[in-house]
């Protein structure tokens, strides 16, 4: 097998923290979803999972760019930055578009992912307002993520290693659209059967 296929240690250690952090959001979505449906189950492991991410690795990714950068930093969540950093060097240096848009992901999109476990808990009646805000905002973060940086070609991606194009770019990135997607088409479909519902009432009673 190549060099190019090889798993170097800064890589492996940087995927088992993000696989436990999956295994953590796996099993508090799972506890809280307690006789659910899938999809609701299915939420909430997305949403526990999403809400680890963005406080336990993008928030000290912020402070760490606002006291001064993940390159002049030591520690296991600068590793990992850095190992993230050689397929998007944005992430290493400081970048005023990649810190703004993740103090807003961390402050906004963290808080919105805990208000929206417990309104599904809790089968608050503003679930699918919390959701399509949410998903919303995870879809604009990953375009201000990506946008910028494809207009000006593409200089501080690195996609010559199928691990930094295909795993951290395409992968890391592509579920943070997908899920949100999903979630968006449910409350769509919740929503339309919400006003169906109510629509047949009203036709009921005329």
């Amino acid at each position: 097998m190549g060099a190019e296929w090889e798993l170097g240690a800064e890589a492996g250690g940087s995927l088992l923290l993000c696989a436990a952090l999956l295994a953590a959001g796996c099993a508090l979505g799972l506890r809280l979803g307690r006789g659910r449906g899938v999809a609701d189950r299915g939420a909430l492991i997305w949403l526990c999972y999403d809400a680890l991410v963005h406080f336990a690795l993008e928030g000290p990714f912020v402070y760490l760019s606002l006291v001064g950068n993940v390159a002049n930093s030591d520690g296991l969540i600068a590793s990992l930055w850095k190992e993230y950093g050689k397929a998007d060097a944005r992430w290493v240096y400081f970048d005023p578009t990649i810190v703004s848009v993740e103090i807003l992901t961390v402050a906004l999109d963290g808080s919105l992912a805990l208000f929206l476990i417990y309104a599904i808990v809790k089968e608050k009646h503003y679930r699918h307002f919390l959701q399509i805000t949410l998903c919303v905002c995870e879809l604009y973060g990953c375009w201000m993520t990506f946008l910028p940086e494809w207009l000006t070609r593409s200089p501080n991606l690195n996609t010559s290693n199928w691990l930094y194009c295909w795993v951290y770019l395409v992968f890391f990135n592509g579920v943070w659209v997908l899920i949100p997607g999903l979630l968006l088409w449910q409350s769509w479909v919740e929503l339309k059967k919400m006003h169906q519902k109510e629509t047949s009432s009203v036709k009921k009673f005329q």
